[in-house]
């Protein structure tokens, strides 16, 4: 990533702003450029002018408290975007037990068929990789994973399925991740934890995993699941 290159900054509805790192740096990894949106995300934490700070992938979204500073932060941003450091979250590593293929992982075999491996194959190098957790979005709790072996990209379905059980582990393009809660989606699934990964009752953090915590899935033959 060179210092000449600058992401979009632009204003979203009445008191947002946006920087958008999504196609302006292709030769530099996403966990780089999610690096830089920690950093500038700590950054504005450590001023009072936003109600809410929303990382997503590549990209910041900033709530403004005050309407009358909107352009101020548009013309700022990138500013600070040249500034960015590669910020390190200190995480933890947390393991996860999944259970491949079968009917907690229907679309194991298709996976295979369409990079023309063996299932045992993609098991062993989908639970090899050592994955860091981007930022959490789509679902609560729903960690976006940085590190599956590119032999393993997969296109999502060309139909996505209306519900997905809790627990499921799935590839989408480039990424894999894990649903927290049923719901419709369209990765490729390819094994099912019992892991909650989402309980808004904790008293501690309501989800298994924070940005900057890396995942390990460990193949396990079988896990009790509840009843649907």
């Amino acid at each position: 990533m060179t210092t000449e290159q600058s992401p979009k900054v632009f204003r979203l509805g009445e008191s947002a702003v946006v920087i958008d790192c999504t196609n302006d740096f292709p030769q530099a990894s996403r966990l780089c450029i999610q690096r830089k949106i920690w950093w500038l995300a700590d950054r504005c934490r450590q001023t009072d002018e936003f109600i809410d700070i929303v990382p997503g992938m590549s990209n910041l979204t900033l709530f403004v408290k005050s309407t009358n500073r909107i352009n101020y932060w548009l013309a700022q941003l990138g500013t600070l975007w040249l500034q960015a450091k590669e910020m390190s979250l200190s995480g933890r590593n947390v393991e996860i037990p999944l259970v491949y293929g079968g009917e907690f992982g229907p679309d194991l075999e298709q996976v295979a068929k369409y990079h023309q491996l063996s299932c045992e194959e993609v098991i062993r190098r989908h639970s090899s990789g050592k994955y860091t957790v981007l930022f959490l979005g789509f679902q609560p709790g729903f960690p976006y994973l940085d590190g599956l072996d590119s032999s393993l990209f997969t296109p999502r379905l060309a139909v996505p399925r209306l519900s997905i059980p809790a627990g499921s582990v799935g590839i989408g393009g480039n990424q894999t991740g894990i649903y927290p809660a049923s719901a419709p989606g369209g990765w490729q699934l390819i094994g099912r934890t019992n892991i909650p990964l989402f309980t808004p009752q904790s008293i501690g953090s309501p989800t298994l995993v924070e940005p900057g915590d890396t995942v390990q899935f460990i193949p396990v033959t079988s896990l009790e699941f509840k009843a649907k």
